[in-house]
């Protein structure tokens, strides 16, 4: 990872050729504490400091790069903290990703997942890999799903200026002067495809019973711009059309200077903050996320993780904490140069450590096999992790932006890989409030907390994911 304070090589393009490494010249991490008192707080269980945090990520900041001595005692540490408080289940999820659209004119730095949203108005003759799905397209894949035994399907997508929340903010946002200006709006009738309103395309994912997980704080946001509702106003309308619980991705690093260099046009963190209360607030579970290593120090980590202890302590909605290492090979930041890769394994490892140890209220911390392979995902299943994802069927994010780790995993991979390394397999819900073990002699193994699930293999084998429904849809981290 380029360091905070490098501007490698002059970017041009894509929001990057504005970066200059002096805007970020961001300071080395110190702190008035002590590595080994951190260490000796985390092995005691005595609720951690932001600056414990750093010392623990940073191995001590009293000297350069990462120590592995050092490192493998806050692993250890980490491991049995996660034994103590969830026990040696690795839990996943059968679910399928269904984003509705590609179109965003956001331009964060970060991301290969966006196409410009002009591309996709009916007089355009843009080419691009884009997509937006109507309502009944997006029911449709929701119940091939359910007959498949999925009980779970996440949706993160771009913001396409005519998704409006219901019929009414349709109505409020083209009454403003110039509209795409003033609140990123156009019609509808200005684009080839018609994406409905949010309210609609939960609506049409929420059948069957099976779970819908959607609507992270930047989507909230622009379901309620122009407008003086709350996020709790827009949460509630949408837990109303079926919606079960929201993901708390769109965070990034939740420290504003880092927004400003790599999500500018995102919303800041107060706000992000808000749109988790108001989820909370509407009776809704929601997850929470930070992607990392771009150009943040050891310190925006540990800051943010402050920021989430925070909210949950406010809050106690928050089911699970997911560590999003930056895949950066096709992102605008290492095009342009900005940064000249993502974090090391080492850094995966204590990321996932701290966050086991500073997050006292935080009951799971997830490994992703996407983002690490199923190799480093098992590591860090022993660094203080204690869930594994699940089966996704499809995945768009991680793989426009580079990932090279494959788009679905079956529960016979998850049983063989979860017993390999001593630990016990378990089918989970989205809320970790339903389990079922799983047991390795009795296989072939498939879901069945599902409506439609009878222990049937969702597919008959992994090559043949890319032909199944959902093979389309977009993925759902960040």
């Amino acid at each position: 990872m380029t360091s905070a304070g490098d501007s490698g090589a002059t970017p041009t393009g894509d929001g990057a050729a504005a970066i200059d490494g002096d805007e970020f010249d961001f300071a080395a991490p110190s702190t008035d504490q002590s590595f080994e008192n951190a260490l000796a707080k985390a092995r005691d269980g005595t609720r951690l400091t932001v600056d414990d945090a750093v010392e623990l990520l940073a191995t001590g900041t009293d000297r350069a790069g990462i120590d592995p001595v050092r490192k493998e005692a806050v692993l250890e540490a980490a491991d049995r903290r996660r034994r103590e408080a969830v026990g040696d289940e690795v839990t996943f999820v059968a679910n399928i990703n269904n984003n509705v659209t590609t179109a965003c004119n956001t331009g964060c730095l970060f991301c290969n997942f966006k196409d410009s949203a002009h591309a996709f108005e009916a007089d355009s003759d843009a080419d691009h890999a884009g997509f937006t799905k109507t309502p009944a397209e997006s029911k449709a894949i929701v119940e091939d799903a359910l007959d498949m035994g999925v009980y779970e399907v996440c949706s993160v997508s771009g913001l396409h200026p005519a998704l409006a929340l219901d019929a009414e903010h349709h109505e409020i946002l083209a009454a403003h002067d110039d509209p795409a200006s003033a609140v990123n709006y156009k019609p509808p009738s200005r684009y080839a495809t018609d994406p409905g309103t949010y309210v609609e395309q939960v609506e049409a994912m929420s059948v069957g019973g099976i779970h819908v997980h959607s609507m992270t704080p930047e989507e909230a946001y622009h379901a309620k711009r122009g407008t003086d509702w709350t996020y709790e106003d827009v949460y509630r309308d949408l837990s109303a059309a079926g919606l079960d619980s929201a993901p708390g991705t769109a965070a990034e690093i939740l420290v504003d200077e880092v927004r400003d260099v790599i999500c500018p046009g995102k919303i800041g963190t107060d706000d992000w903050v808000a749109a988790m209360e108001g989820a909370v607030a509407a009776g809704l579970d929601v997850t929470s996320t930070m992607m990392y290593g771009h150009v943040e120090t050891v310190e925006h980590r540990a800051e943010h993780l402050g920021v989430i202890r925070d909210l949950q302590d406010r809050t106690g909605g928050i089911t699970e904490f997911v560590p999003l290492s930056f895949i950066h090979q096709n992102t605008p930041l290492y095009r342009h140069g900005v940064v000249d890769g993502g974090a090391s394994r080492a850094e995966d490892e204590l990321v996932v450590a701290v966050a086991r140890l500073f997050l006292d209220n935080v009951d799971h911390v997830q490994a992703s096999w996407v983002k690490s392979g199923d190799a480093h995902g098992l590591k860090l299943l022993n660094c203080g992790a204690d869930d594994f994802m699940g089966t996704i069927l499809s995945e768009e994010i991680t793989k426009r932006a580079g990932g090279e780790y494959g788009e679905y995993r079956s529960f016979d991979d998850y049983v063989e890989m979860i017993t390999a390394i001593g630990r016990q397999p378990v089918e989970r819900s989205t809320d970790y409030r339903t389990r079922r073990r799983l047991d390795p002699e009795d296989g072939p193994h498939g879901p069945k907390l599902g409506p439609r699930a009878d222990g049937t293999p969702l597919l008959s084998d992994r090559s043949s994911a890319g032909g199944e429904p959902g093979a389309e849809s977009a993925g759902a981290d960040d």
